[in-house]
């Protein structure tokens, strides 16, 4: 290093002599272990809508974005101007300059509206797209809500060697031997920002990424975020795979950074389990029916049940009668009147469980009364039949309601669901071809209208492994894209009725066969017919507001469907088919059984039994892993109702009897024993319904220091106010020019005094607003501040323009 000193010491430039030694200095301190990367010149990001004056910072249009010069003279249309780097001057043609921000800059951000859509006016919703560059997007964000964001979600882009980003607006490619390194110094500079934004506590940041920098990323996040606990997810993205060195690659990665106290709920796992049938127990007769339905064939089953009337309720039971006593039906037990199991006959009966399992399930409210029925002078009695009685208290049962009057319950079971989501994810709804390209192109109404986007569905099941439980949190993405997160959430929100907010940021880069169509057309980054080509303006902000209408701005309405994660169940009938057309039914050889069960199809034309079921001399098929069954012989049916019992999965009965009110008895005697079907279906919502949300879309500007210190950009600043409130309500606009003396916006639950001389009329009309959660105070005094903030019932107050300056003059000091 000395070496490298002595040398530098000969560089006549003074100015990059000092650079030189400050970025040796910097190299000494670099860590000798861990990830280890160069820190590039910084970036730097082009302000087209920044007029360029005196003393302006500025780069060709066309040239390296970081060979920077300063303006120090303007004549006409042209501008003569100093290389920062050589101390060099040059004329260039204002035509082909622009103003340039180099990060380590102090900028001045503000918000530029651009569109809106407000299809939720009743909402106070209010969700945000930002277009700029990311990094000065998050210094905003720093502004606007430090420590307060819930989930950050990005999708930064996976240094694959293609042409796929850029630094210092140069596309990297698998020919730079810097590529890995530029991309490392990218992303620390956006995450040490995004980690100021989110909740120490209780944020949570998750980051989509491949092999290519996947291990790289693991080590940074270990030395950004080193008291977070971080996890990997591995899921399935691709199933038909991208053959990638040897092998044909299905799979990326997403990395989970939980702050300390971060909530993850494990239960109903629908990343592992999606919706099935039968998830829904069924209620089943009490009163037993097919084989063993007697009284004399379980005699220990034959008890009395306890009925309040007036409630309409099974209350209890008591013990077995002792076989050899005969009921007394007049009799009541404890005030209460009495069922017992009495046959549609007339005859006695016995029930489908013991009086101590019964009484259990009173207990637990899986226990309904049905009508009095007056020929078998007795009530109708059912109860929850579970495949596993042991569900009852393993906590495999959730209650989704109870009746407050009976205490009956309306439950589902998870069936051994209800654990911890795992970290293989493979579902067919996370196919970034069908639901990701497919989606977006389906949605804008033009093919490959983007580049390989998320799937909607793995975007959304991602962010709700973290955010299920909080319906009001608020998820930031700064690598937007073409605008999944925002979608999701809005498909989130749609399903579960919450009130979760979503700011995207993204820039607004064309692609690389579109700037070269534009160049050759003659136009430049910054003009108009350029800039509409761009990602935000020709694919994020219309899939966001097509999405939302459910419409195209032509008026075509969105066709297909989303997957939701609701669910409906119904009653289903099962299927019987009588088989009337076999010739002795009985005297079939084992032969002949197997050729009939080989005929047998369900609705997908699958072979619904093998063949291998039918051994010599069945009389009947029921199989625990089939969902069809077949009689042979009619004769066997009390044998078979008994291996049907609790055989609740099988759907399709084949009967083979010629006699149809024969076929008509047996079907009625399997209903009554396994009765109808719960089918549980995935509900799935019109994309033509669009979402009740809202959505505010801005770009980035900067504002001059001089005008903000001089108070002179209230107008400019006044959006921002509006974020930096929590976005409630529609946003706030000035109907003229002239600056307010004050506003006091209840709808948007914030106020400004503009003039500081007007605090006494400000605090009076304040004291009458219960909606006002945060104060912004115009003044250069900090001793005026402290007093007026004492003199009004508000927690939350900022000053103006101070608060704003220190955050960006600071911050920029911070990061440089």
């Amino acid at each position: 290093m000395a070496a490298i000193n002595d040398l530098i010491k000969q560089i006549p430039d003074t100015s990059l002599r000092i650079r030189l030694e400050q970025e040796v200095a910097r190299l000494s301190k670099n860590k000798k272990f861990g990830l280890v990367f160069e820190e590039h010149i910084p970036e730097c990001t082009p302000l087209y809508d920044v007029a360029v004056k005196l003393g302006s910072t500025v780069a060709r249009k066309t040239g390296h974005i970081n060979d920077v010069y300063t303006v120090v003279k303007l004549n006409a249309d042209i501008a003569l101007c100093r290389n920062k780097a050589t101390g060099g001057t040059v004329t260039i043609p204002l035509t082909e300059l622009v103003s340039v921000a180099q990060f380590g800059e102090p900028i001045f951000p503000m918000l530029q509206p651009i569109d809106s859509i407000e299809n939720a006016p009743d909402s106070n919703l209010w969700h945000t797209l930002i277009e700029a560059d990311n990094y000065h997007a998050l210094q905003l964000l720093e502004y606007l809500y430090p420590k307060q964001v819930d989930c950050i979600y990005i999708d930064p882009p996976y240094n694959t060697g293609a042409k796929d980003w850029k630094y210092n607006n140069d596309y990297v490619d698998s020919s730079d031997s810097w590529r890995h390194s530029k991309w490392l110094s990218m992303m620390q500079k956006r995450l040490r920002i995004a980690k100021r934004i989110l909740n120490p506590d209780t944020g949570v940041l998750i980051v989509t990424i491949d092999e290519h920098e996947v291990h790289h990323l693991r080590i940074l996040l270990e030395q950004l975020f080193p008291e977070y606990y971080i996890q990997m997810v591995t899921a399935v993205i691709n199933p038909k795979g991208v053959t990638q060195g040897r092998f044909s690659r299905v799979e990326e990665y997403i990395v989970y950074c939980f702050a300390p106290n971060a909530f993850v709920d494990p239960s109903d796992d629908n990343l592992l389990n999606p919706p099935v049938s039968n998830r829904k127990p069924r209620w089943k007769g009490l009163l037993r029916s097919g084989t063993n339905a007697r009284r004399e064939d379980r005699k220990k089953m034959f008890y009395p049940v306890l009925i309040d009337t007036k409630l309409g309720k099974v209350v209890g039971t008591g013990e077995t009668l002792p076989f050899e006593e005969y009921p007394n039906f007049d009799l009541k037990i404890d005030g209460y009147d009495v069922a017992w199991p009495i046959r549609t006959d007339g005859s006695l009966g016995n029930w489908g469980v013991g009086y101590e399992t019964l009484r259990t399930l009173i207990n637990k409210g899986y226990v309904s009364l049905g009508k009095y029925d007056s020929k078998r002078k007795t009530w109708g009695i059912s109860y929850i039949s579970l495949p596993n009685q042991k569900m009852i208290d393993d906590g495999r049962i959730r209650i989704v309601d109870r009746d407050p009057k009976t205490g009956v319950v309306s439950i589902e079971y998870t069936d051994g669901n209800n654990r911890a989501i795992k970290t293989v994810w493979h579902r067919s709804l996370h196919d970034a071809g069908a639901y990701g390209s497919d989606l977006v192109s389906s949605i804008i109404g033009q093919s490959r209208a983007f580049s390989f986007p998320k799937s909607l569905y793995s975007t959304k099941d991602a962010i709700m492994a973290v955010v299920r439980n909080n319906k009001n949190a608020l998820i930031v993405d700064f690598f937007a894209g073409s605008g999944t997160t925002l979608h999701a959430v809005n498909l989130l929100n749609a399903e579960d009725s919450g009130h979760r907010r979503c700011i995207l940021v993204t820039n607004n880069e064309v692609s690389v066969d579109e700037a070269r169509d534009l160049q050759r057309d003659g136009y430049q980054p910054g003009d108009l017919e350029w800039e509409k080509h761009g990602i935000c303006r020709a694919v994020t902000w219309p899939r966001t507001k097509y999405s939302i209408l459910g419409k195209r701005d032509d008026g075509t309405v969105l066709t297909g469907e989303y997957f939701t994660n609701q669910t409906v169940t119904k009653e289903v009938d099962r299927s019987f088919y009588q088989l009337g057309f076999v010739e002795n039914p009985t005297e079939l050889t084992t032969s002949a059984k197997k050729q009939l069960v080989s005929l047998l199809r369900g609705k997908d034309g699958k072979a619904q039994l093998p063949q291998t079921l039918v051994k010599a001399g069945s009389k009947f098929i029921v199989s625990d892993k089939h969902s069809a069954s077949v009689l042979f012989d009619v004769n066997a049916v009390d044998e078979w109702l008994e291996a049907l019992e609790d055989q609740d999965h099988i759907t399709d009965f084949y009967i083979l009897v010629k006699e149809t009110a024969r076929f008509k008895e047996i079907k009625a005697l399997v209903t009554d024993l396994l009765g109808p079907i719960n089918e549980t279906t995935q509900v799935k919502r019109p994309m033509g319904d669009g979402f009740p949300a809202n959505v505010e879309y801005f770009k980035l500007g900067f504002l001059d220091k001089n005008s903000v210190s001089l108070g002179q950009q209230f107008h400019e600043i006044l959006p921002l106010l509006w974020l930096k409130s929590g976005a409630l309500g529609q946003r706030p606009e000035l109907s003229s020019d002239e600056e307010p003396e004050m506003l006091i916006l209840p709808q948007n639950g914030f106020a400004v005094l503009v003039d500081e001389t007007k605090f006494a009329e400000f605090a009076e009309k304040l004291s009458e607003e219960d909606k006002i959660r945060v104060v912004y105070f115009v003044t250069n005094s900090e001793d005026a501040f402290r007093e007026m903030t004492a003199g009004i019932k508000v927690n939350n107050t900022y000053q103006l323009y101070r608060d704003y300056i220190d955050n960006f003059v600071l911050g920029s000091r911070r990061d440089s």
